[in-house]
């Protein structure tokens, strides 16, 4: 059985030693930047803990793979939290995550009708 979403924690700083908390297990993970609440990442994996310090995020430091990347407007690491679901095991959080995704897409289709409804789209 899948538990709750853990509270939103900020990403931690890798060179003062900080690290993630998040399960070392199959489960579901979300990323957001703090300020706009914008989604950065969602998926589900084996090993949540290891997805989420895999991300390829912008540490600042100025790394070759920004060079040539197209979109130079990357969200530092420091503006970025992070929530995990743990689950029981790897299908289980596979399910999960289509699930929750699923959700979170009727949310914006009803969301983009009714503005359109309103005549306020967005």
């Amino acid at each position: 059985m899948v538990k709750s979403w853990s509270s939103w924690k900020r990403f931690p700083n890798a060179q003062s030693g900080d690290h993630i908390e998040a399960p070392i297990g199959p489960g579901v993970y979300e990323v957001r930047h703090t300020d706009t609440g914008s989604l950065i990442a969602f998926g589900h994996s084996a090993n949540v803990a290891n997805a989420i310090c895999e991300l390829k995020l912008d540490s600042g430091a100025g790394s070759w793979a920004r060079l040539f990347r197209r979109d130079t407007a990357t969200p530092r690491v420091g503006e970025l939290e992070y929530r995990t679901c743990a689950a029981a095991s790897r299908a289980e959080a596979k399910t999960t995550a289509r699930r929750l995704m699923g959700l979170r897409q009727n949310f914006w289709r009803r969301r983009t009708a009714a503005d359109w409804a309103s005549g306020n789209p967005s």
